[in-house]
């Protein structure tokens, strides 16, 4: 009997041993995955990069983004979109992943599994079809915000087309993007994820001599309206998000950019 009691013992001695390895292991690569979504890329534009509310900044390969733990999606995803990346190529359309980037991982896409809304990109996957990888990374669970499918696949998808245009006549645009993020907001699925009811969208275009910028603030709800109609200052939209957008641009430069709401040469 005793000897069968310590064969025992030494067995679960063993698995608690090999189950403590296994731990170790996977929060080792976790801690390896968050350390090289901290790191900044060779593609990122740090110099447009928006401030952080969260302290949460994810560098991917192709985009960077803050996320927000409490509404479990990004407050803002910031990329640079050149007039050679805009094509017309079609890749496979891959499941979306939970973003083991962010520290306290992105939301589970089984949130939006009946939910009635879609899974709306925010650096849209149509932005990264220059290759399989780009495009591929898009659909991350942290870039992604639900919307109702009529707003999706209309006006926000007018607007997404209308960036891809400006994207190659300027020869290249900077785009930050995301939902007006705030308390008390209706939420999604075990994990909460808010509901936005504004989007944003900010357009900055320094292909010439003389730098432009332009600001999207669109409810959550489809419209046959002409885009143009929803260009607000950029001022506005810091002020509903607490976010600095441009902080590395000169002041001057930043201040006059961001309260004006001029859509002149822009080519609607």
């Amino acid at each position: 009997m005793k000897r069968r009691n310590l064969l025992s013992l030494i067995a679960v001695i063993i698995l608690i041993a090999v189950f403590s390895f296994e731990y170790l292991q996977e929060k080792e690569t976790q801690d390896v995955i968050i350390s090289e979504g901290q790191t900044e890329k060779e593609n990122t534009n740090t110099y447009f990069l928006p401030t952080s509310t969260t302290n949460s900044v994810v560098h991917h390969k192709f985009y960077s983004l803050s996320y927000s733990e409490a509404h479990e999606q990004a407050e803002w995803v910031a990329y640079e979109l050149k007039a050679n990346q805009v094509v017309s190529t079609n890749h496979k359309r891959p499941y979306f992943q939970i973003d083991k980037s962010v520290k306290t991982e992105g939301a589970h896409w089984r949130n939006y599994k009946n939910s009635g809304y879609d899974r709306g990109h925010l650096c849209p996957a149509g932005d990264r079809k220059f290759s399989k990888e780009a495009h591929d990374e898009t659909f991350l669970t942290s870039n992604i915000s639900p919307q109702e499918h009529e707003f999706n696949s209309g006006i926000w998808n007018r607007l997404e087309q209308k960036v891809r245009y400006w994207a190659k006549r300027k020869d290249g645009v900077f785009v930050v993007t995301g939902g007006i993020l705030s308390d008390e907001l209706k939420t999604i699925g075990e994990e909460h994820v808010a509901i936005p009811e504004y989007f944003y969208k900010i357009i900055y275009d320094q292909s010439s001599k003389s730098p432009k910028m332009l600001g999207f603030l669109i409810p959550h709800e489809n419209s046959n309206e002409a885009l143009y109609k929803f260009v607000v200052p950029v001022d506005q939209i810091e002020e509903l998000t607490g976010i600095d957008f441009f902080p590395q641009l000169n002041d001057k430069i930043e201040n006059t950019l961001e309260r004006q709401s001029s859509y002149k040469n822009w080519s609607f």
